[in-house]
């Protein structure tokens, strides 16, 4: 039995969120897919706008408020929320809450922050 408390992890800074990977080659190795858990303090983006070119992601809100950018379309997102992000779609996630935002982030095929690919010129429109 493999069992995993996300506080057994480290946690990394990365611009916008503080990440922590629950599924991956250095915590439990799923074959098939990667998981992590993301934590965006109130006001932040996570940045730059990125997409994932060999993998999908979906996002599930698990507390907060805030919007999401796919493809320069925008929409709004709260707890309970699931967006799909299709394989090489650009997207940002931004919290416009008052307290912090917590997402788990599903990749598949899986992935690494080494794999995605960053767009520095695209920012969350106003």
């Amino acid at each position: 039995m493999t069992i995993l408390h996300e506080d057994d992890v480290p946690e990394n800074e990365h611009p916008g969120r503080f990440m922590r990977w629950l599924a991956s080659d250095d915590s439990l190795p799923a074959q098939n897919l990667s998981v992590c858990v993301i934590r965006v303090l109130p006001g932040e983006a996570v940045r730059p706008a990125h997409s994932h070119p060999n993998s999908e992601e979906l996002i599930y809100i698990i507390s907060g408020s805030g919007k999401v950018m796919i493809e320069s379309e925008v929409g709004s997102v709260r707890a309970g929320s699931a967006i799909l992000f299709e394989q090489g779609k650009v997207h940002m996630l931004k919290n416009t809450g008052d307290v912090e935002m917590k997402v788990i982030c599903f990749f598949a095929p899986a992935t690494s922050i080494d794999n995605y690919q960053m767009f520095e010129a695209v920012d969350f429109p106003d």
